[in-house]
């Protein structure tokens, strides 16, 4: 037998197994998209069948919910496709950016919703805040014992 005979020969079978490899691979990735799926499906399910005490401001927390999880079903999806160490850090900012932006538009959404909800409880609009903050409050004890020498740990 001549060394190329012996190598095509083992060459042959080393793609087989390749093969067999990448196609073990596949289905493995497939049951695991499989689970993930059912698992977030699942959640967003669970959190829709929370009772939101007939309020708009608890459809909106629902919904949001379900936003976010579907955003995070995403996320996990697209970081499972990544190529490299490059690739993740490139869907792991695209998906913080997207997420603080959906976040700050979702604290605007609920905030009117839980205003809206208290005005008409009350039947007027909410009171403004007149008594200070706990930060005005802590700045000012520290003014004091600054004051009275007293060093502010």
């Amino acid at each position: 037998m001549s060394a190329s005979s012996l190598l095509d020969k083992v060459m042959a079978k080393e793609k087989t197994r390749g093969e067999v490899l990448s196609a073990l691979g596949k289905q493995t990735m497939a049951h695991a998209y499989s689970a993930m799926d059912y698992y977030f499906d699942h959640l967003k399910k669970t959190v829709a069948s929370a009772p939101s005490g007939g309020t708009e401001f608890g459809e909106k927390v629902k919904a949001c919910a379900e936003q976010n999880i579907t955003a995070t079903q995403e996320f996990v999806r697209d970081l499972s496709y990544a190529k490299d160490i490059q690739d993740m850090f490139r869907i792991q900012m695209e998906f913080m950016r997207a997420q603080l932006e959906a976040f700050g538009k979702q604290a605007n959404s609920l905030g009117e919703a839980y205003i809206k909800r208290h005005q008409v409880k009350r039947g007027s609009r909410p009171r403004p805040i007149t008594e200070p903050s706990l930060l005005d409050r802590l700045s000012d004890i520290g003014d004091l014992q600054r004051q009275a020498g007293n060093p502010v740990r």
